[in-house]
């Protein structure tokens, strides 16, 4: 079975649903602007997902709020890896609940891409007492990186991210803006340089012996952020590297790629 639709009109824990049940093998592909996510599925059951910098259960539940965007489920397709256990039924049960959760967030917080900045109030004078985790916000707060951006610079969903800001634009100590769109020159040579920086990564990891094949995920992954692909671009050219890895030097050898790759996208958030 393979089929492709909307997010917007089939969510997706209907959408696991329907392919879990006929025990399907196989990957859930789904994109939302420059984003992209997979889900695999064995014998019906999820047994690995990712989205941005997420893994395993957090990149299901990051899914399960997309509300837009389009999915694809490609048969008979297997990961090189297990980063879920838990049952679908527990798993979805929990997505619901951050769905429900997120249908309150986002009476304040539209979208995960808009932009925290400090609200000063000169009239202010009652004392304002913050959680170690509003504390770590408030550092990465500049006006410029979005809730998204700051959630991958201190490794946090951009779930959990709206939901330790939504106390904070209740108490009106934080506003949200619209990010605003650089030159595209400029931000396709930020995403140019960081993915030089990863493919340095993956030759030290992996060895000259693959040097033709990253070399040529590399240039896909150019030409793919010069024709307007962004970050999905990046995602891609990662995920080949860590299939080489996982082919060549085997599952630790690809974990430490793996880290290692986090490591240098945090730096570059």
């Amino acid at each position: 079975m393979a089929f492709q639709g909307s997010l917007k009109e089939l969510p997706l824990p209907d959408i696991i649903q329907l392919v879990s049940v006929s025990g399907k093998t196989g990957k859930f592909t789904l994109t939302r602007d420059g984003d992209r996510g997979y889900i695999y599925l064995k014998n019906g059951q999820m047994v690995h997902a990712l989205v941005g910098d997420l893994i395993g259960e957090e990149a299901i539940y990051a899914l399960a709020i997309w509300n837009q965007g389009e999915f694809q489920f490609s048969p008979a397709e297997e990961p090189d890896r297990q980063t879920i256990t838990k049952s679908n039924t527990n798993l979805l049960m929990e997505a619901a609940r951050r769905l429900d959760e997120w249908r309150v967030l986002s009476k304040k917080i539209p979208s995960v891409e808009h932009v925290p900045e400090l609200l000063a109030r000169e009239n202010r004078h009652e004392q304002v007492t913050l959680n170690p985790q509003e504390w770590m916000l408030i550092t990465k707060i500049d006006g410029h990186r979005s809730i998204a951006d700051i959630g991958r610079a201190v490794n946090l969903s951009s779930f959990d991210v709206a939901k330790i800001l939504y106390g904070m634009i209740t108490g009106e100590l934080v506003q949200l803006k619209k990010k605003f769109n650089r030159d595209a020159d400029a931000e396709n040579g930020e995403l140019v340089d960081l993915a030089a920086r990863i493919r340095a990564v993956a030759e030290e990891f992996i060895g000259d012996s693959a040097h033709k094949t990253i070399e040529k995920h590399f240039l896909h992954a150019l030409d793919g952020i010069m024709n307007g692909n962004g970050f999905l671009a990046v995602d891609e050219m990662v995920i080949e590297f860590e299939k080489t890895a996982s082919l060549l030097r085997g599952i630790a050898v690809t974990e430490k790629l793996r880290s290692r790759i986090a490591e240098v996208r945090q730096y570059a958030s």
